[in-house]
C-alpha cells in the first residue's frame, strides 16, 4: 500500500465499511465473536436498515458478491419481481402515462432484501461453517429500532427536502415526521425510534427470515399492501426466491474484476473499466482533462450498451459475459475519440442506495448493496410492520416496446452493482460508489489508483469506500485493530485497506 494514500486504516482481524458507524460496529462485533464476513454483513445490513432509513429498508432489494479463498466468487441476487397484478393495461386504465414515483402504485415489486439475508446465511453455514444464529445477527438492529438512534444530518436534510412530496403518502408522516410543529423535520441528533420495525425484526429473529415471505409476517405485509391498494399480493411474496448467480468477470491488466449480472448494470461498470484499461496511460494526470475525458467517453459507450441490452435476464437476447470478451472491448476502445465528445443518452433517472463492505481474518470478503431506489422508496410505511416499501418498480416503462416494460413477474432494471476485484498480486478488494448512475464512472479512479496512487491521492468529488485483504487473508504486519471501521458520510474520498505481509 502506497504511503500516498490518505490515512489508510488497517485491521488484523477484519474490517467493515458502511455509511453509518453503527452498521460498521455491528459487523465488527460479529467478527470479534468469531463470526465470518457474511454473518457480519447480515448484522451490518440489518443495522443500516434501521440507522439510515431514508436510503434503505428491509422493504427494498439487495445484491451480494462474496469472495472466499480457494473458490470462485459467488453472487446473490435478492431483487423482487413485479406483482402478478401489475400490467401496462391496468396502469393505462388509470390514465397514467408512466408509473408514479411515490405511493401504492409505485410499490409494485416484491422486496427481496430479507431473502438475500436468508440465502447468505445458509451459504455461510454450508460453505464457511458459520455458526451464529439469525437472532444474534439482528440483535443490534432490534435494539437500535426499539431504543432509538440519533438522527443523522443526512436523514434530517433528506426529510426536509422530501417532506412536501411525501407527507401525504400513507405512513410517511407518522413514521418520519416528528411532533406537531411545522415542518416536523427531526433535528440532527434527535432520537429516532421505530417500535413497529423493532417488533418486526424481533419476529424475524425468532420465526426465521423466510417468515417475511411465507409466514405470519408475510400475511401481515400482504394485508397492509392490499389495504393501501398496492398491486402486490401474498402469492407474490410466497413465490419470491433469492438466487445464487455467477458474477460477471473482466480480465484486466491488474487482475480479474467482478460485478453482478443483469438485471443490474454491473456490466456497465466492467465495460467502463475494460475500455479505460485500453486507453489510459500511466503518465496521465487523473485530474487532468485527458483522463477525465476518457472516463466520460468510456461511460457513454457503456451506457449505450446498457440502453440497448440490459433488462431482466429472462428477456435478454445476448450473454452479457460475451460483451466482456477482449475483442469486444478492443473494438469499443477504438471507437473512443480523445479529441471529440459523443452525445449523452437519456439515462435511467434518479436513485440512491447504500453500500457496505466486510473482510474477515480468513480472507472472506463481501461487497453488498441494499436499496429502496429513491429516498424513502415509495414513501409508503406499512402500518402493522413499520416497513418502508421500495419504489424500484417505477423504473418500468408503460411502453410495451421499451427495453424494460412493466410485466407481471418481470424483474426491474437495477442501477445497483457491488464490485469485487482479485488482483494479480494476490490481494482482494471489495468496493463501490453510490448515487445511482454516476457511480459507474466513479470506479475508474479507484482501479487506476491501484496502479498509480495519484488516482485517489487528492480529494475528488465522490463518495468511495472499499476493503482490501492480502493473499490468503493475511493482514499487514504492523496493522492495528483499533481503526477497524470507517464511515464515509463526511469524507469525500475514502479507501480502507488490509494489506499483505
Amino acid at each position: 500500500m502506497s504511503a500516498e494514500f490518505q490515512n489508510p486504516a488497517r485491521g488484523i482481524r477484519g474490517m467493515a465499511v458502511a455509511p453509518h458507524a453503527l452498521a460498521s460496529q455491528s459487523a465488527l462485533a460479529i467478527l470479534r465473536e468469531g463470526g465470518n464476513a457474511v454473518e457480519a454483513m447480515i448484522a451490518a445490513a440489518a443495522t443500516i436498515a434501521v440507522a439510515y432509513p431514508h436510503m434503505n429498508s428491509i422493504g427494498g432489494d439487495g445484491f451480494w458478491l462474496i469472495s472466499a479463498p480457494g473458490g470462485d466468487p459467488v453472487g446473490i441476487e435478492a431483487c423482487g419481481a413485479a406483482a402478478s397484478a401489475a400490467s401496462i393495461d391496468k396502469y393505462r386504465a388509470l390514465g397514467l402515462q408512466s408509473i408514479p414515483f411515490r405511493g401504492p402504485l409505485a410499490a409494485n415489486t416484491v422486496a427481496g432484501t430479507v431473502s438475500g439475508w436468508a440465502l447468505a446465511h445458509r451459504w455461510s453455514t454450508d460453505t464457511l461453517g458459520g455458526r451464529l444464529p439469525v437472532a444474534r445477527l439482528l440483535e443490534d438492529a432490534i435494539a437500535y429500532a426499539r431504543g432509538g438512534i440519533p438522527v443523522t444530518r443526512s436523514q434530517s436534510e433528506c426529510v426536509a427536502l422530501k417532506r412536501r412530496e411525501l407527507e401525504t403518502v400513507a405512513g410517511f408522516a407518522e413514521t418520519f415526521l416528528v411532533g406537531d410543529t411545522i415542518p416536523g423535520v427531526p433535528a440532527i441528533g434527535e432520537r429516532f425510534i421505530q417500535p413497529r420495525l423493532a417488533a418486526t425484526l424481533e419476529h424475524l429473529a425468532h420465526a426465521g427470515l423466510d417468515d417475511f415471505y411465507q409466514g405470519d409476517l408475510a400475511r401481515s405485509i400482504a394485508a397492509d399492501l392490499r389495504a393501501l391498494e398496492s398491486p402486490l399480493s401474498l402469492a407474490d411474496l410466497e413465490q419470491h426466491r433469492a438466487r445464487l448467480r455467477t458474477p460477471l468477470a473482466l480480465a484486466h491488466s491488474l487482475g480479474t474484476l467482478y460485478n453482478m449480472p443483469p438485471p443490474t448494470q454491473g456490466l456497465v461498470s466492467l465495460l467502463i473499466l475494460g475500455v479505460l484499461d485500453r486507453v489510459l496511460r500511466d503518465d496521465m494526470d487523473p485530474l487532468g482533462p485527458g483522463y477525465v475525458h476518457a472516463c466520460v467517453e468510456a461511460t457513454k459507450l457503456a451506457f449505450a450498451v446498457r440502453d440497448k441490452h440490459i433488462t431482466d435476464p429472462d428477456h435478454m437476447e445476448i450473454d452479457p459475459q460475451a460483451l466482456l470478451a477482449p475483442r469486444v472491448l478492443d473494438a469499443m476502445a477504438e471507437r473512443l475519440s480523445m479529441s471529440s465528445a459523443a452525445p449523452w443518452g437519456p439515462g435511467p433517472g434518479p436513485a440512491d442506495t447504500v453500500w457496505l463492505g466486510v473482510t474477515d481474518a480468513a480472507g472472506v470478503a463481501v461487497s453488498y448493496i441494499q436499496s429502496i431506489y429513491h429516498e424513502f422508496g415509495s414513501g409508503i410505511v406499512l402500518p402493522e410492520s413499520g416497513i418502508n416499501w421500495q419504489n424500484r418498480g417505477c423504473s418500468f416503462s408503460l411502453d410495451p416496446s421499451a427495453r424494460n416494460p412493466l410485466m407481471p413477474g418481470r424483474r426491474p432494471f437495477h442501477t445497483l452493482n457491488p464490485a469485487l476485484a482479485r488482483f494479480a498480486d494476490g490481494r482482494t478488494m471489495v468496493t463501490e460508489t453510490w448515487a445511482a448512475t454516476a457511480s459507474r464512472n466513479r470506479k475508474a479512479p479507484c482501479f487506476r489508483g491501484s496502479r498509480t496512487s495519484a488516482g485517489i491521492r487528492k480529494p475528488l468529488s465522490m463518495r468511495l469506500a472499499g476493503c482490501w485483504v492480502g493473499p490468503g487473508g493475511k493482514p499487514a504486519k504492523h496493522s492495528s485493530w483499533r481503526r477497524g471501521f470507517l464511515t464515509t458520510r463526511s469524507i469525500r474520498c475514502v479507501v480502507s485497506a488490509m494489506t499483505s505481509r
